[in-house]
């Protein structure tokens, strides 16, 4: 039986006769290294692994990930429920937008266990703007004077800012707390009770960080809790794509080379621009 004759009855265009599968030669690597940032970062996305791969050196496309995601039967992260929101009666959202860094700094406790079941909590400070997490202070029983201390440390690092988002809760409401921040010339934004969209970028990094670090975690002591939850703020911070920041980190590693004089022999290791950090 011809080609021609066997095309026609099955009513198949001849072309696909002749046409053979191009086979890339990194596939197998390429579905190596996403299975291993899969198995690293557990709750990321085909978009967000797309993002690591390319800052690791592959010149990938997301169609690309997206395909071999799928192949390889990957389970893709179930998307957050939908929420009402709470409108003004001419139709505007009633939030305080942040326009600059160092604008709007909100803040919150978040609340968890150790082995034992003894409860601790942490004070969670982000800067709206840039998406950064400025510090996380690990404590059993957090008091006023805590968040006091937390944001001198940060007012002395960063200067002082535009507006505190916060909710109403025992710590924020402090009289002690609302006379220091008015004291040093900032303002306090306060959410409605019960109105969690109000401050949705505290409530979606508390989320990102429950889903991915603690509820991953078993810490034994509060000093272990505590060196675990900085190492994962800092990662976040530094190397984590952001899907609103365009899949890149909020505050990258920047690393400088110092202009060497003339005739002088080159350093064979970079100099590392060093922060201030928080004693």
């Amino acid at each position: 039986m011809s080609e021609r004759f066997a095309c026609r009855v099955l009513g198949q265009h001849r072309s696909t006769q002749r046409n053979r599968a191009a086979v890339v030669k990194d596939e197998a690597a390429l579905t190596a290294a996403i299975v291993a940032l899969v198995l690293r970062y557990g709750r990321c996305g085909y978009r967000r692994i797309t993002a690591l791969l390319r800052r690791d050196g592959w010149t990938v496309n997301v169609k690309r990930v997206e395909r071999i995601w799928r192949r390889e039967g990957l389970k893709v992260p179930a998307r957050q429920p939908k929420r009402a929101r709470l409108w003004l009666n001419d139709g505007s959202c009633a939030r305080l937008r942040p326009e600059r860094p160092d604008h709007v700094w909100s803040y919150d406790f978040v609340e968890h266990r150790t082995h034992g079941g003894r409860k601790y909590r942490l004070l969670n400070v982000l800067d709206e703007f840039t998406r950064k997490c400025l510090a996380i202070r690990v404590s059993r029983t957090p008091k006023a004077h805590d968040v006091i201390d937390v944001l001198s440390d940060l007012f002395s690092l960063r200067g002082v800012l535009g507006h505190s988002r916060l909710d109403k809760g025992p710590g924020f409401i402090a009289r002690s707390v609302r006379d220091w921040i008015a004291a040093v010339g900032s303002e306090t934004a306060y959410i409605e009770p019960g109105s969690p969209w109000e401050d949705g970028y505290r409530e979606s990094f508390n989320a990102k960080l429950r889903d991915e670090l603690l509820n991953g975690e078993v810490s034994y002591t509060l000093k272990e809790a505590s060196v675990v939850i900085e190492q994962w703020r800092r990662h976040d911070n530094s190397i984590r794509p952001h899907s609103y920041l365009g899949y890149c980190p909020p505050a990258p590693e920047v690393v400088m080379w110092p202009t060497e004089p003339s005739g002088s022999v080159p350093s064979a290791r970079p100099a590392i621009v060093t922060r201030p950090t928080m004693h």
